[in-house]
This record gives structure tokens, sequence and C-alpha cells, in this order.
């Protein structure tokens, strides 16, 4: 259930951070949801590494939606590059 609602809570991120971060990204919306959804696994698993969430325990929307902007952030710089 834990890797489900890390799925869920990544989807929501992903259109949030589409919301936060306007414009032209490489892929689409779909990718932007993709991105969010790691996002809710990183800032989870960053989290737990870091000792904010218990093992087990996952990220809530905002650290979710933070780890979405920040890999959004970093797709974009990448792909320009590419």
């Amino acid at each position: 259930m834990g890797i489900l609602w890390t799925l869920v809570i990544g989807l929501v991120a992903g259109i949030i951070a589409k919301l936060l971060m306007p414009g032209k990204d490489p892929g689409g919306f779909i990718i932007t949801i993709l991105l969010g959804i790691a996002g809710a696994f990183v800032a989870t698993y960053l989290g737990q590494a870091i000792g904010w969430y218990e093992v087990g325990q996952q990220a809530g929307l905002i650290g979710a939606v933070v780890g979405a902007v920040i890999i959004l952030v970093v797709y974009r710089l990448v792909r320009r590059r590419g």
C-alpha cells in the first residue's frame, strides 16, 4: 500500500510541479507526471535517509512537490544540453 500511495502522491506532485513551473518541457505533460512520481520516491527515500521520515513512512505532498520540482529542473537542464 505504501508504494501505491507514493505513486498517487507523485502523480499529484507532478501536476502541481507543472503548474509551478510552466513552460515548454521536453517530453510534455506525461513526462512531467512521471518526474513527479520519481520526485515522490526520491523525497521518500531521501527523507528516510536524513531521518525526517521513519522507515516505511512516505513523503508528504509538500516533500513530493519539492522533489518533483528539483527533478524537473535537472531534467530541463540535461535535455537542453543534449
